[in-house]
């Protein structure tokens, strides 16, 4: 499967996601910036994957950094940190993988050494740093599918939201890389993908991982999933998420909460899949989860065809929150947890650290 993003000696490469499927256009960034701006702009997008570019934006930022002594540096990276913190409000893993980054700069800062040797060892750690991220994604992802998989059933439809694949998180996947290892160990499953309107993250990102992996499918527009829930066709719904609140309130792609109570009229079993850093225990429940609000362009041009009258008003939340009793359990790389979230979410969070 494709991955989005790698570090090389030339700078930060990144498949442009927006590009896709028509084109596959790679770009290389040499600056902090363009970084930033990739994120912001949805060349690279999906809360693990943002995690993976913020972190290489801030280690790309230092690396290229001439600054000559610790306190320049010092300036320069509440900087690069600043900048890219503001590219993306909701997804967890972005603030996760900067304050990761923090963490590694201090560390390096305190070991006693020359300046010089000083930061040389910042500019090194961080790039190491941020490779391990990268790394450990994989990894996880691989556990998470391990925890995720036994609960789809032998055979059936598996609905899905927006994109949870390899090009959504740097690794396999969360939702998608689940599916993709129960077909991988027999189960007869198909996946049934909603456009996800407006960015068509599913029909562009989905749909393609999905004909590259040969897995089947059927696209559907967003305002058909009541029909198939209604007509039985879906046997399970399984989706991402870019914040977890303490109670298990989930932020995830807009359309997912109304997806989420159409599964329990019809008693669907309804699944979350998504790494302990897209938990965010500092927030009580998901009233408190900041919702971007993105360009009104999205909404009313696809790929750049006007297809509303010019100047109408929109509203355009990238996201939406559905709350923890819709859903069945919130698949991690330490296991699944279950209702009550504010403890078994709690209880993963604390065995990760142990």
């Amino acid at each position: 499967m494709t991955q989005p993003i790698e570090w090389t000696t030339a700078g930060v490469r990144m498949l442009d996601q927006r590009r896709l499927p028509a084109e596959e256009c790679w770009h290389t960034y040499q600056r902090y910036e363009e970084v930033a701006a990739a994120i912001r702009d949805m060349v690279i997008r999906g809360a693990p994957a943002i995690g993976i570019a913020a972190a290489m934006g801030v280690a790309l930022g230092v690396e290229r950094s001439q600054a000559r002594d610790l306190a320049q540096l010092e300036n320069e990276f509440a900087t690069i940190c600043k900048v890219i913190a503001e590219t993306r409000p909701t997804a967890v893993n972005l603030f996760w993988a900067i304050e990761r980054m923090k963490q590694r700069f201090a560390e390096l800062k305190a070991t006693p050494s020359t300046t010089e040797e000083k930061l040389a060892a910042i500019h090194r750690g961080l790039v190491e740093e941020a490779k391990r991220i990268h790394a450990e994604e994989l990894a996880l992802e691989e556990a998470m599918a391990r925890h995720g998989a036994p609960l789809l059933p032998p055979s059936g439809v598996v609905l899905t939201q927006c994109n949870t694949g390899p090009l959504a998180t740097g690794g396999i996947g969360t939702a998608l890389g689940i599916i993709l290892t129960a077909v991988q160990d027999g189960k007869q499953l198909r996946v049934l993908v909603p456009e996800t309107r407006p960015y068509l993250q599913g029909a562009r990102l989905t749909a393609w991982e999905l004909k590259q992996a040969g897995v089947p499918q059927t696209l559907i527009t967003d305002n058909m999933i009541g029909h198939f829930m209604k007509t039985g066709q879906v046997s399970c719904v399984i989706t991402g998420a870019d914040r977890i609140a303490a109670n298990g309130d989930t932020a995830n792609k807009i359309g997912t909460y109304s997806m989420a109570v159409l599964a329990k009229e019809h008693g669907v079993p309804f699944y979350v899949a998504a790494p302990l850093s897209s938990l965010d225990l500092t927030l009580p429940s998901g009233d408190q989860i900041p919702i971007e609000q993105r360009a009104a362009r999205e909404v009313t041009h696809i790929r750049d065809v006007p297809i509303a009258p010019e100047g109408v008003p929109v509203a355009n939340p990238a996201f939406d929150v559905t709350p923890a009793r819709y859903i069945a359990a919130i698949i991690t790389e330490r296991g699944v947890a279950r209702a009550p979230y504010e403890k078994s979410l709690r209880k993963l969070l604390e065995s990760n650290k142990k």
